[in-house]
């Protein structure tokens, strides 16, 4: 099922951009993109993007917290965090239901990505067990935060990809000061705009500008053939010179195969 839903919702995620672009100026993102980025790693992805110049890409130190639960490919959608303060961030604020944090939630659409920038601060949650689960039932291809969750257990085998940088006890209150929906944020120290691409797998997530996302997803797909090809060589004893990386007599049987 966990699979399934996915999937759809990365596909209205695609048709999403569509109707959003009319109005936002976005271009397009078509289906086979997603499906495409689905389908390779994220190491792979942080090598074409490091080609054409972009060198800081991976959320590094977030670490999924469902194991079994790690392939998300989405349209980010972000929430914006300060630092707390004592007379603004009390209890009460909650039975606000346009609160930004219950709003950003209640905004995510089918496909997309929650990512929260909580400035890495792992010392409070910036979202538990009720938010993510409402995430799921509005079809969202997943959450990242730099900061930390609450209720992790529950996490731990909730069907929504979700990568954290900790796990914490403390409401967000005692933190975080949810402030911004859908603005330039930093996540993990990597800039992440809205509408662009995010991409999870068990080793992490990477941020794809939207911009790059289809020539990324193309490029992506054949140097994974290629390493499928040299991996292939090098365990029957292929040596790395001439294999590793490929001269013209490996690419020629690459093709040839």
């Amino acid at each position: 099922m966990g699979e399934e839903r996915r999937n759809g919702a990365e596909g209205a995620g695609a048709k999403g951009a569509g109707a959003t672009g009319g109005q936002d100026g976005r271009e397009v993102i078509a289906p086979e993109v997603f499906e495409a980025l689905r389908r390779v790693s994220t190491a792979t992805i942080t090598t074409q993007l490091f080609g054409r110049g972009l060198r800081n890409t991976f959320l590094a130190g977030l670490r999924p917290l469902n194991p079994a639960c790690t392939r998300m490919v989405g349209e980010a959608f972000t929430l914006r965090h300060i630092p707390a303060r004592e007379d603004l961030d009390v209890l009460s604020v909650f039975k606000d239901y346009d609160h930004p944090q219950r709003l950003a939630v209640e905004s995510v659409g089918p496909g997309q990505v929650l990512v929260m920038d909580c400035r890495g601060q792992t010392r409070a949650a910036s979202i538990g067990g009720i938010l993510a689960t409402r995430l799921l039932r509005r079809g969202a291809a997943g959450l990242v935060t730099d900061g930390a969750v609450r209720d992790s257990p529950f996490f731990a085998e909730l069907d929504l990809p979700a990568f954290a940088a900790g796990v914490c006890a403390t409401t967000n209150l005692a933190r975080h000061h949810a402030i911004d929906l859908q603005v330039p944020i930093g996540c993990a120290e990597v800039p992440v705009y809205p509408g662009d691409v995010i991409v999870s797998d068990a080793e992490g997530v990477v941020c794809v500008p939207r911009h790059l996302a289809a020539e990324v997803a193309r490029d992506a797909l054949e140097q994974e053939h290629l390493e499928e090809f040299i991996q292939a060589e090098v365990e029957g004893g292929a040596p790395l010179r001439g294999t590793y990386p490929p001269d013209e007599d490996t690419l020629r049987r690459y093709r040839a195969r």
